[in-house]
């Protein structure tokens, strides 16, 4: 509108000076140079308020008609970001109480679930003829000890050479090292648990043989309890020993704990890493191998929570959000950070920002807009 109110006051100055100049001279009756001067003035003021026009206004360059958008205000919020392995409940320790001498099982057996503590019999061997090699291991050391004080008399009187008592010395030390393993063979005859824990077998039946590595029971110790969990190698190292961990079993039960161990070698098949939470068991009531998934919270950053469908992607193939920005669109790429209810937690937007939640796939950077507020927590249902 401006610009042809400026045009047709042009175009009347120009014809009354063209008027004027023909009146006055007959020789000027050709008006074409002053309507040339006349056009480039009215061409130049027409472009200073096109200008004019553009500065105040800058939609009115884009010609393309503003499109109606929805947009949700957001503001950062702080974001605990955490790792989640997937892994499973595993006991802290677990052995198999096994036989080092051979014998008949001369104890009754003690079934499996039972609480033994550390130094129980589990299983307890006939000593058959032990009893009697170890009273003839103790009466010859006791026959060698007198041989070789009176060999070491003689000698040192010169009735005999120095070797013969230093043969007596040899066979009194052969003395006790067979009464050494007499006693030990005796010792072992019984079968003690080495720790606190739990059976998970019977132990060895009344009247069964055992040979040399034959097995009496399994104990295992689940107090405390371990979870343990694979980590990638893009999060290994964000996982610190002693860091404080959350597990929720497969039976909904939550369970808390501390790092205890991280791999420092990868699973040559999987390419992830070894994680260990040790967490508190007193009642024995969390099994080993029960389902775990197990979270490690990691430091707290900024972040805004947007509904999921407020994604898009630009014309590179870049994961972002579209704002409303001083009325036009622009596109910001993101990271996501998380997932939450109704949401995911996105990283690389400003600390307050606009964010397009219906129309955004429609508009491009620079695009015209018409927003419509809404309420955030309608956009996250």
């Amino acid at each position: 509108m401006m610009r042809l109110f400026v045009l047709a006051i042009a175009a009347g100055l120009g014809a009354r000076a063209a008027a004027q100049d023909m009146s006055a001279d007959p020789r000027a009756a050709d008006p074409r140079p002053a309507a040339a001067v006349v056009l480039a003035i009215a061409a130049g003021l027409g472009a200073r308020a096109a200008g004019q026009d553009i500065s105040a206004d800058p939609r009115a360059a884009d010609p393309r008609p503003a499109a109606a958008v929805v947009a949700l205000e957001s503001v950062a919020r702080p974001f605990e970001d955490r790792i989640v392995l997937r892994g499973r409940t595993e006991a802290d320790r677990r052995v198999e109480v096994r036989a080092e001498i051979s014998g008949l099982v001369a104890s009754a057996p003690i079934r499996k679930g039972a609480r033994v503590a550390a130094g129980d019999p589990l299983c307890v061997l006939d000593p058959g003829e032990r009893p009697a090699n170890l009273a003839e291991a103790n009466a010859y050391l006791r026959q060698m000890e007198v041989e070789h004080q009176a060999a070491l008399t003689l000698s040192q009187k010169g009735f005999t050479a120095e070797t013969e008592s230093l043969t007596r010395a040899a066979k009194l030390e052969g003395a006790r090292a067979l009464l050494m393993r007499a006693e030990l063979d005796m010792r072992r005859l019984i079968l003690a648990a080495p720790f606190d824990g739990m059976l998970e077998s019977d132990t060895a039946e009344l009247g069964a043989l055992l040979q040399p590595g034959a097995v009496c029971a399994t104990l295992i110790a689940l107090d405390p309890i371990l979870l343990v969990g694979y980590a990638a190698e893009r999060d290994v190292d964000k996982l610190a020993v002693g860091a404080p961990a959350h597990a929720r079993l497969a039976n909904g039960r939550a369970v808390e704990g501390a790092i205890r161990f991280v791999s420092r070698a990868a699973d040559e098949a999987t390419r992830t890493f070894r994680v260990e939470v040790a967490a508190a068991n007193p009642a024995l009531d969390i099994r080993d191998g029960m389902t775990a998934e197990i979270m490690v919270a990691l430091s707290a950053a900024p972040a805004h929570l947007v509904p999921q469908s407020a994604l898009t992607l630009d014309d590179a193939g870049r994961l972002g959000v579209r704002l409303a920005d001083g009325g036009a669109a622009r596109f910001v790429p993101v990271t996501i950070m998380g997932e939450a209810a109704g949401g995911v937690w996105l990283d690389g937007l400003p600390p307050r920002a606009t964010i397009i939640v219906v129309g955004q796939e429609f508009v491009s950077d620079g695009h015209p807009l018409t927003v419509t507020l809404t309420d955030k927590n309608a956009a996250l249902r």
